[in-house]
């Protein structure tokens, strides 16, 4: 009781000061919009993406721009995060969709990866340009805007949508939702055919866990990313040097965790209807995934 007496006004100073900061100072709900090429409005979280997308070309491009047989140092780099992510990913989509859908996932890890931990660069969310009167935020973490995070979610789950229909088919898609997976010849007739109206009822329940997983994915990603942005924002105003830095590893952390969520969610979504049947590849069971390459 005595230390919780001593420690409690700090805190609750503290605590006060941090919710004052947080909602005086800390980064704006919207992106804000900065100039227009033509008809497109640019804001300050599309000028992030662009350049970290430029960056990721550029890097890539050179790192493997002469593959050899004994890597290089950032040839070894760009191997060892393509054969990590594969090895990862290849089991939860199954064998049969792993190479096709791999590009997908490892643009998905890398750029997701890249944009969270963009915001802790030097300059973004701190530099300001003076637009019409008033000054703007030039450079804002790309996933710190909802725009960006919906987009990520509906290209993944378009994909979803092509990978599904090009590797199981509609039939296998409509058996998984709304097929009676109960074995017939173990069941009374009366029970088999009364479970066809059950696995009906499930299925249009998972119609609506399909049409919210765009929603998960894009509320999940924001969320995390502009919750951090605030906080760093927060603790930069209690105290510039010292108390913010514990919460830059807490955002490296979290900036990896939800890259690597958000990958592994689409490919779980993928592999549900995909990753079926795999063990009949043959004498030789699934193929393995380093393979694959």
């Amino acid at each position: 009781m005595l230390l919780v007496r001593k420690l409690g006004l700090p805190v609750l100073l503290l605590a006060s000061s941090v919710s004052a900061l947080a909602s005086e100072g800390g980064v704006p709900a919207k992106a804000e919009l900065l100039f227009h090429v033509g008809p497109l409005p640019v804001t300050n979280s599309m000028v992030t993406s662009w350049g970290v997308a430029l960056v990721l070309i550029i890097v890539i491009r050179l790192a493997t721009w002469k593959p050899q047989l004994i890597p290089t140092r950032s040839q070894a780099i760009v191997e060892s995060l393509i054969q990590g992510l594969l090895d990862l990913t290849a089991p939860i989509v199954g064998p049969k969709v792993a190479r096709p859908a791999f590009p997908l996932l490892i643009a998905l890890f890398t750029y997701i990866l890249i944009q969270n931990w963009s915001g802790l660069l030097p300059g973004v969310a701190t530099i300001k340009i003076l637009e019409n009167g008033e000054w703007k935020e030039l450079l804002r973490p790309g996933n710190a805007d909802m725009n960006s995070t919906i987009a990520l979610a509906a290209v993944s789950m378009v994909c979803w949508f092509y990978f599904i229909m090009r590797y199981a088919g509609p039939k296998a898609v409509l058996y998984d939702i709304f097929g009676n997976k109960a074995d017939k010849k173990s069941l009374p007739p009366v029970i088999y055919y009364f479970l066809f109206v059950l696995f009906f009822g499930v299925g249009l329940i998972e119609i609506i866990s399909i049409l919210v997983r765009p929603v998960s994915l894009s509320f999940r990603l924001f969320g995390n990313i502009m919750g951090g942005e605030n906080l760093i924002h927060a603790m930069y105003g209690v105290q510039k040097w010292v108390l913010p830095v514990p919460f830059y590893f807490l955002e490296l952390l979290i900036g990896f965790v939800q890259a690597l969520v958000f990958t592994l969610l689409v490919s779980v979504y993928i592999g549900l209807i995909c990753n079926h049947g795999d063990e009949e590849h043959g004498p030789g069971g699934p193929e393995e995934p380093a393979a694959l390459l």
